[in-house]
């Protein structure tokens, strides 16, 4: 028999993350340990990684829901949880101990063996002119060649102004620039503003408008100088119909997959099929998770021989992590063999 309990951990941030939506010192996690009591020694860890004031899992009931799935873990069915981050964090405790409680989620061809390592981004939060390229010049120096920038946090010129700082210094051959306009555009501005951007050599901008506005999207992702990714646009655990509807309605350059908040692990799978079919790239990106849920990412993400950069850095965010074996070493995220892990429970 299958049991299973909960614990809920707040990280706190090493620094006052600022998003589009606020400024955020803490952030909210559950975690769960599921072990059978003919064999109590192996345990799966997964993590219910809420994200407060995005979809619906954003609701005062969350706990009591986590609750409940707990209570049921005999006659669970990961599909049928409606939530994101709760599908995504007991379809990784269940696969955890399945495959003997180790921290394996999935066989991530050799990466957790440490024999290869997941190229990442440097991600640049939003904040004043001068912190923004402070963290920009540390970034390039710790070596990373392709740096995502959010942005919409401050003057639309003064980030012009960091583009161009930029591009004074490293040519496009250099460095990559990735942009994440978090919707902080508007559909009737969106193409001017890209218009200007495009001049700095922009590889890809991240949902330059609020999710839900598909034909407005349409006309942008049609008519952008700059490729245009979708992220927001992602959230909630849609079926095979909404995503191919969504797809073919907006037909994007690119999708961002962040499994705690898209879904969980099976319906990122079904979003990468139904996007490779219609050319279009995608890749994979962590949303505030601890240790716990960006090991499962990253095992997720390296199962999938990626070989672009992939937005899996956010691990060192959190002065009270999990600790465990992920660092991030050249610009990649590796799994340090000699590493320990910290279990959650």
């Amino acid at each position: 028999m299958l049991v299973a309990k909960y614990s809920r951990h707040d990280l706190n941030f090493n620094f006052v993350a600022i998003t589009s939506r606020a400024s955020m010192k803490v952030k909210e996690t559950y975690f769960i340990a599921i072990h059978d009591t003919s064999n109590p020694g192996i345990v799966g860890f997964g993590e219910c990684a809420v994200f407060r004031g995005l979809g619906s899992d954003d609701t005062p009931a969350y706990e009591s829901i986590v609750a409940e799935a707990c209570r049921h873990i005999n006659h669970l069915n990961t599909d049928d949880i409606k939530e994101s981050s709760i599908k995504f964090g007991f379809e990784t405790a269940m696969r955890d101990l399945a495959n003997g409680g180790q921290f394996t989620i999935f066989d991530s061809n050799g990466w957790q063996a440490g024999k290869t390592a997941i190229p990442i981004n440097g991600l640049v939060w939003m904040g004043d002119f001068d912190t923004m390229r402070k963290r920009i010049d540390e970034k390039i120096a710790d070596g990373f060649k392709c740096i995502k920038l959010k942005i919409g946090g401050i003057d639309f010129d003064r980030e012009v102004d960091l583009l161009r700082y930029i591009r004074d210094n490293y040519s496009a051959d250099e460095l990559q620039l990735r942009l994440d306009a978090n919707g902080s555009m508007t559909p009737h501005s969106a193409l001017v503003k890209l218009e200007r951007l495009a001049r700095y050599d922009i590889h890809s901008i991240e949902q330059p408008i609020r999710q839900g506005q598909w034909k407005a999207m349409k006309e942008i992702t049609r008519n952008s100088p700059i490729d245009i990714a979708l992220d927001e646009e992602l959230i909630g655990n849609m079926g095979y119909d909404q995503r191919c509807y969504l797809l073919d309605a907006t037909m994007p350059a690119y999708v961002i997959l962040k499994p705690s908040l898209h879904g969980g692990f099976s319906t990122c799978d079904g979003w990468i099929k139904d996007a490779t079919e219609r050319e279009i790239k995608w890749w994979a990106t962590s949303a505030l998770e601890s240790n716990i849920g960006l090991n499962a990412i990253a095992q997720w993400t390296a199962s999938k021989n990626v070989t672009m950069p992939q937005g899996l850095g956010t691990g060192g965010l959190y002065s009270n992590n999990i600790a465990s074996p992920l660092t991030v070493k050249n610009a990649a995220l590796v799994y340090d063999t000699h590493g320990q892990w910290n279990h959650p429970l």
